[in-house]
């Protein structure tokens, strides 16, 4: 059986006690990074077995997961913070095992795509997962058509490429409302929402720090 495990984008205790339990019972968890896993798992006595589990070698590791799960063994799958496949590693394992006819299930919990939105106070009846942007091939055309999208819109960004960002957007859309959500259930969470040139005045004066989402309001 394999487990797709949601763990906390911020706070430690952002985790079900249903994710806990599977956690525990499992033979196997893979993740990203065996270090950041382990806070996580010590903070809760978890004592389970790790393996590395990511973008970097996910095609080499494939196979072994799948024997081991057809052998019986359960594993469950977390990435660093929030639910794998959803702009983390996650999708090749789970497609797979599909394909295998491998049991596989999901379970509901963290993501920084819900509480993102709802802090940003927009519209949310409609709206639209971008993710991450392209980093460079493709990345200004995909900025051209978020600027065309009426709804409500999440991206991912990086503190080092958000200004490039708002830059971007200041001249498609320097009037429309957009929220940049940071760290999200961490200890110095903060909304800052505004107009694209008024976000981006801000963060020029304080360089952004830690994990980003941003929020383009629909129009």
């Amino acid at each position: 059986m394999l487990y797709v495990v949601p763990t906390p984008i911020g706070h430690l205790d952002d985790i079900t006690l249903r994710a806990l339990r599977v956690l525990s019972e499992v033979d196997l968890i893979l993740c990203e990074d065996t270090r950041t896993s382990r806070v996580l798992l010590n903070h809760h006595g978890i004592g389970t077995a790790l393996k590395a589990f990511h973008m970097f070698n996910e095609h080499q590791q494939l196979n072994n997961c799948l024997s081991l799960l057809k052998q019986g063994r359960s594993i469950a799958l977390i990435s660093d913070a929030g639910t794998p496949g959803i702009s983390d590693p996650g999708f090749l394992l789970v497609r797979e095992a599909a394909r295998e006819g491998i049991k596989y299930t999901c379970l509901p919990g963290a993501t920084a795509i819900i509480p993102a939105l709802v802090l940003s106070a927009f519209p949310s009846d409609c709206f639209r997962f971008i993710g991450f942007l392209p980093h460079k091939k493709g990345r200004q055309k995909a900025i051209e058509e978020l600027s065309q999208d009426p709804q409500t819109l999440v991206v991912y960004e990086s503190p080092h490429r958000l200004i490039k960002l708002l830059e971007a957007l200041s001249e498609t859309i320097p009037d429309r409302s957009i929220a940049v959500v940071r760290e999200i259930s961490k200890t110095f969470e903060s909304v800052v929402r505004g107009t694209v040139m008024e976000v981006k005045a801000h963060f020029s004066s304080m360089p952004p720090k830690g994990e980003l989402v941003v929020i383009i309001s629909s129009v």
